[in-house]
């Protein structure tokens, strides 16, 4: 077992190596796991553990991002034994796509993704494997007090995670558990046509939209924006490459490069998309 251990948030990140037996490659858990391993491609897809928060209702959402190692390459792993959660009833939410190192300041994709646990939780353990070339990579989330993330705000640090809606009149949501909108569906080629409105103090927030989930690639207008706080509102489109069914991420912070890093305060959004002929 390799840890890595982030300096700020008091977050650990945990990473199990299983060695694919190639004649001639050092197995990972000899690897010494930093960014000099960046490489533009070649490189696997590591899952990483953030933390944890409880819920009002004493539940626990456990906490995970992930890091793609390529400078150039997007990975896609599909759901099945390549990109698998365990015990089962937890598998599902986790992503398919990883995007490549982002060009932004901030170097990896923080808790995409949440897995709800019960308040008797206790020890035990929620597994995330990644296998993008032959070598299996999994981390372990667990819920234990020094892993604690502050969720949806940061008094210390006097951050609040953004509130969003889909639409106008619509549910509000707030922090990284997420909420899913609606299914939208859009003909393969077209675009489609999407909006987040954003309901924060600061001057400004900033709104990333990727893909999360699906068969083929998309295309966005806008992958990345600043949104004012007198606009209130982020647009994109999209344009899907094949037929399928998908699912988009959107992420609001107030600040990518100086709260990510905190692991405080941002929102998640999912959106289901039917993609047709």
């Amino acid at each position: 077992m390799t840890w890595l251990r982030a300096g700020v948030g008091g977050a650990s990140l945990a990473l199990i190596f299983a060695a694919s037996g190639a004649a001639q490659v050092t197995p990972f858990a000899e690897r010494v796991f930093n960014e000099q391993v960046l490489r533009p491609s070649g490189q696997p897809v590591i899952p990483l553990y953030e933390g944890y928060y409880q819920n009002p209702d004493g539940t626990y959402e456990i906490c995970f991002g992930f890091f793609n190692l390529n400078t150039e390459v997007d990975v896609d792993i599909p759901l099945g034994p390549n990109n698998v959660i365990e015990p089962a009833e937890f598998d599902g939410m986790q992503p398919t796509h990883f995007d490549r190192v982002p060009a932004a300041n901030y170097r990896r994709y923080f808790c995409v993704f949440t897995v709800n646990v019960p308040t008797d939780f206790g020890q035990r353990e929620v597994r995330w494997t990644l296998n993008a070339d032959g070598e299996a990579i999994t981390t372990p989330g667990k819920v234990l007090p020094s892993y604690v993330l502050d969720e949806p705000d940061s008094g210390g640090r006097g951050i609040i995670a953004p509130v969003l809606r889909f639409e106008a009149g619509g549910p509000e949501f707030k922090g990284r558990t997420g909420f899913t909108g609606q299914t939208l569906t859009v003909a393969a080629g077209d675009a489609l046509n999407l909006s987040v409105l954003v309901d924060h103090p600061g001057e400004r927030s900033w709104v990333a939209w990727k893909l999360h989930q699906g068969p083929g690639q998309v295309t966005f207008g806008a992958s990345e924006q600043w949104v004012p706080r007198a606009d209130g509102i982020a647009t994109t489109t999209a344009r899907f490459g094949e037929p399928g069914e998908y699912l988009i991420r959107v992420q609001a912070i107030d600040s990518p490069t100086s709260s990510f890093e905190f692991h405080c305060c941002w929102t998640n959004g999912y959106i289901p998309v039917t993609v047709v002929p």
